[in-house]
C-alpha cells in the first residue's frame, strides 16, 4: 500500500472501482484498517462516500 497520501488515493479508488464492493471488503481482504486509510485521506481532504464507492 502506497504511504504518499496522493498515491494512496489513486490506489484505493482503482481497488474499489475495479475489484471491491466496498471500503471495508477491501481492507478485509488486504489485511489493512479502514480506519488508518480515511484518516490518512481526510488529510488531504478526502473523505469515504459509500454510495459512491471511491473517496471524493
Amino acid at each position: 500500500m502506497p504511504k504518499d497520501p496522493v498515491m494512496l488515493l489513486s490506489y484505493v479508488n482503482t481497488q474499489l472501482r475495479d475489484f471491491y464492493s466496498s471500503l471495508s471488503a477491501m481492507c478485509e481482504d488486504k489485511q489493512c484498517s479502514v480506519e488508518e486509510i480515511t484518516a490518512k485521506l481526510a488529510g488531504i481532504d478526502y473523505e469515504y462516500d459509500a454510495a459512491r464507492n471511491q473517496f471524493v
